[in-house]
């Protein structure tokens, strides 16, 4: 099985549940060709680079997977096929370093999964503010008058 980055950019004039919906049916094609989904990293609303189909912002998602090579027709296929999605990329890992720094993204995205998940424990001391200084009136000081010589 091969290791495999799909980078798509959904319209952003869409609702939060019509986005979790296009970001589902992706999931879906990968389910059914019987790819294995690592990870998922929702980079969330961004600036596009240049304008496409008159969008200036998207909506980006990241899928870490492994599968076939057969898979990828199909996944980009249905990113073609769908007018929401504006603009998609795949990519293959193969040398070494380059699975090294897959294995790497995994692990971070799965982090931020996590992390997103746990519930963050209340803070019990509350911090009080820095007191401030009371700065006396600026005080105006005349530069000494230039001493003009006659000769």
């Amino acid at each position: 099985m091969n290791c495999y980055e799909t980078l798509f950019v959904v319209k952003p004039t869409l609702t939060d549940e019509e986005t979790a919906a296009q970001i589902a049916k992706v999931k879906d094609v990968l389910a059914k060709e019987g790819a294995e989904l690592l990870a998922t990293n929702d980079m969330g609303m961004r600036k596009l680079a240049y304008p496409v189909a008159k969008n200036e912002r998207g909506y980006y998602t990241v899928l870490l997977f492994k599968g076939q090579g057969s898979l990828i027709d199909e996944l980009e296929r249905n990113l073609k096929i769908n007018e929401d999605v504006i603009k998609f990329l795949t990519v293959k890992y193969v040398k070494n370093k380059e699975l090294a720094q897959f294995n790497k993204l995994v692990a971070a995205a799965n982090k931020n999964i996590s992390t997103e998940k746990a519930p963050e424990p209340e803070a019990a001391v509350v911090e009080t503010p820095a007191p401030v200084e009371e700065t006396p009136a600026a005080v105006e000081t005349e530069a000494p008058a230039a001493e003009t010589t006659e000769a």
